[in-house]
């Protein structure tokens, strides 16, 4: 037998040591590290990210490091708006009507069907003077008030006129209207689409899309919830997903038309449009050109709620994702905004990241920080070049803008007494989120496996989901270091305590050790609602259960995870998790540039792990217990530990992610109730024993398939044991998993 065997760094300053002389070093909480009402120097302790932030863009050194890292990004983009898996592709029901005919291009008033009874709306320019395929251009328009109804007014001319930003009076009134017009004239077909909530598209509300700032009682339920409720970001169901969405099927719509050439499609809007083409070029492969204007910058991401999603920007920024379309034609522009620095800040490192792909004339930048937040006839000008470029359209040199007729709204619209306008039904929200949830989980349910192939796609689709949603993973071991601060020698056990430092995420954790004088090699990891105080009794002696496996030579270790133990100042539990300073009550400020609590926690225990595996001697086993409501903890630890953990015993108490009610609590986790909720996760981490309670066969159904496919269904022991029984029987299913022969 091994007799302690834990090697440690010793960090002790001779303030903090003459205070441990001073002090008991056992209380009624096991042993402390810090005075009473002081905090640990854990980095995450620090104010949230918020969109304001910096989010500079770290070149990888090698093209097999982006590869990897784009693969990854790519799969937090696609999760972050629900489209992993990408909803089934309905008919789009496409509509196109009142052609009218100008001097050398037509209009056209388009409508179809993103989801079922989800209406994309717009306006199809087309080139007459130009025969065979032609190259496409999607149009997003941005916060322009009306949309692409917008019209700034003539009173505005003049100025624009003066400073050089327009030519001529029609383009200085819509600059939306003149892009489109000139592009159909440079012999492109051109979509230009509404956004949700402008213009012709009604069925969500303008306020609702992009002015949510509180909470809706009504749409925060366990069924037939609403968009912003707790319900909808469990399963990542948001307003820029559906925006997404949206311009996803705007390809699928552009490329059914005979007169478009499929391998010569583009996209490009400016500041809220310039975000929905970054993202849309960002998650499919099918565009060719991609030209986001005044929007990619390492400065502010984006403020509306149309332009966040939990998840999305979580260890990364725009100007990353932008990256993800090289080695393809990326064209940007700046101005007197939060793109004003991009020309020393960011920029260089895109371009650093072209040449290294090899494609250092494929990323551009117009800088023209004299002109306010624009699409001006200067940017434009910029863009038509891009195009004429890379799609090809065979101009020596492009022709410049001229005017236009100007289109209203009522010229522009698609609704009319033969398309009447669809009705902005109360109950539209509900059915169109529920219809969006149902098609994922009808498409995840077709992978519940029944064999280990097809076990192995559930991990690809449903284990990849789950990573991106807890987003860590375990860490690598240099990157866990233990300081050992308290070492005690009691009568049948060494209990010893410090900090575990994590480089990752700079983390300052507060563990407890208890070793048997005889250690058979085995390790517990206790997670409790007390932390590490978890392990002991109110005289500071470890608790029956904890002793049960001492007395069977386990070693057992306890841990303060965030908001826990010594991180709390008043020793109350938490109840509400942080929120940055955004007064709008939307998820996404919060948990689109930060990771949850919960998820948090789950890096803490994750650390653990990794920390117990990699010391001086390795374990035969490591094994989790959690039997109050840390139990979901443990499960969403295992499905990203898998076989790390050896043996898992849990009592879930029941807990589902969908049935969180509040945004800040801290068992909140964006995206934890989409991929078949805690069943998933404990489907994922098959064929690793479990032993299970608080749930049936049937609750957890995914989770006994997963092991059935691979004939180990022995190896998850479902017990349905009265409340009071569930510890004793716990502890005796570890104790027999480690100590049989």
């Amino acid at each position: 037998m091994r007799r302690f065997p834990l090697k440690t760094t010793q960090v002790i300053t001779l303030s903090f040591l003459s205070w441990l002389l001073t002090l008991q070093s056992v209380s009624a909480q096991g042993p402390r590290l810090l005075k009473p009402g002081t905090l640990p120097a854990d980095k995450r302790i620090a104010p949230l990210k918020d969109l304001d932030g910096y989010f500079p863009f770290q070149n990888p050194d090698t093209k097999q490091a982006w590869q990897r890292r784009r693969v990854q990004l790519q799969q937090r983009l696609l999760v972050s708006q629900g489209i992993w898996p990408m909803p089934g592709k309905t008919p789009l029901k496409t509509v196109i009507h009142s052609r009218r005919r100008f001097d050398d291009y037509t209009l056209e008033k388009v409508y179809f069907e993103s989801l079922p009874g989800f209406y994309v709306t717009g306006s199809l320019y087309r080139p007459l003077k130009k025969t065979g395929p032609r190259p496409a251009v999607l149009c997003p328009h941005g916060h322009w008030s009306n949309g692409r109804f917008h019209d700034a007014g003539a009173s505005s001319v003049a100025k624009q006129i003066e400073e050089g930003a327009e030519q001529f009076k029609q383009g200085g009134r819509s600059a939306l209207q003149a892009r489109c017009v000139h592009l159909a004239r440079l012999g492109c077909v051109v979509f230009h689409y509404d956004m949700i909530g402008y213009a012709d598209s009604v069925q969500i509300s303008f306020e609702l899309a992009h002015r949510f700032a509180k909470q809706r009682p009504e749409m925060n339920r366990p069924q037939r919830w609403g968009l912003f409720s707790p319900q909808a970001e469990s399963h990542l169901q948001s307003v820029m997903g559906l925006q997404t969405i949206n311009s996803i099927r705007a390809i699928d719509f552009l490329e059914t038309l005979p007169d478009v050439d499929k391998n010569r499609i583009a996209v490009t809007g400016a500041s809220g449009g310039g975000t929905q083409t970054f993202m849309l070029a960002a998650v499919d492969p099918r565009l060719a050109v991609a030209f986001p204007a005044v929007m990619v910058s390492t400065a502010m991401q984006g403020g509306c709620t149309c332009e966040n999603a939990c998840c999305l920007r979580v260890g990364t920024g725009n100007v990353e994702i932008a990256a993800l379309f090289a080695p393809k034609p990326l064209g940007l522009t700046a101005a007197k905004d939060w793109t004003q620095e991009m020309i020393t800040k960011g920029f260089p490192e895109l371009q650093a990241h072209y040449k290294m792909l090899g494609a250092a004339d494929k990323v551009m930048l117009l800088s023209r920080i004299e002109f306010g937040h624009n699409y001006n006839q200067v940017s434009r000008r910029a863009m038509y070049q891009w195009f004429n470029k890379h799609l090809q359209l065979g101009f020596k040199e492009v022709p410049p803008e001229r005017d236009f007729t100007l289109l209203s709204s009522a010229d522009l619209t698609v609704w009319d007494q033969a398309h009447p306008k669809p009705t902005a039904e109360a109950n539209f929200e509900r059915n169109l989120l529920q219809n969006w949830h149902r098609d994922t989980q009808q498409q995840l349910n077709k992978l519940i496996p029944t064999d280990e192939a097809s076990l192995n796609q559930y991990r690809q689709v449903v284990g990849s989901g789950i990573d991106t949603v807890v987003g860590q993973g375990l860490p690598a071991a240099s990157g866990v270091e233990y300081d050992q601060l308290h070492k005690e020698e009691k009568e049948e056990h060494l209990e010893m305590a410090g900090w575990l430092n994590t480089e990752q995420n700079g983390g300052k954790l507060p563990v407890a050790f208890l070793y048997p004088k005889r250690w058979n090699g085995h390790i517990v990891l206790w997670l409790s609602e007390q932390g590490k105080a978890g392990l002991f009794q109110a005289n500071g002696e470890p608790s029956s259960s904890v002793q049960q496996l001492l007395d069977q030579e386990l070693c057992v270790v306890g841990i303060d995870l965030l908001s826990q133990g010594e991180f709390l100042k008043d020793g109350k539990p938490l109840e509400k998790t942080r929120r940055v300073k955004n007064p709008r009550e939307a998820a996404a400020y919060s948990f689109g540039y930060n990771s949850t609590l919960f998820a948090r926690r789950v890096h803490d225990v994750l650390s653990l792990v990794t920390f117990v595996q990699n010391h001086d001697y390795t374990p035969k086993s490591v094994s989790l217990i959690a039997l109050d409501q840390t139990g979901s903890l443990a499960i969403a630890a295992r499905a990203q530990a898998r076989d790390a953990i050896d043996y898992l015993a849990v009592d879930t108490h029941q807990f589902r992610f969908a049935q969180v009610t509040d945004l800040h609590s801290p068992f909140f986790l964006p995206g934890g109730a989409r991929y078949h909720d805690l069943p998933g996760m404990l489907a994922v981490a098959s064929p690793e024993s479990t032993w299970l309670t608080g749930e049936n066969v049937q609750s957890v159904k995914v989770a006994a398939a997963a092991y059935q496919a691979i004939e180990a269904k022995q190896h998850l022991a479902i017990n349905k044991i009265p409340a009071k029984q569930r510890p004793e029987a716990a502890i005796r299913w570890i104790i027999q998993q480690t100590t049989s022969p």
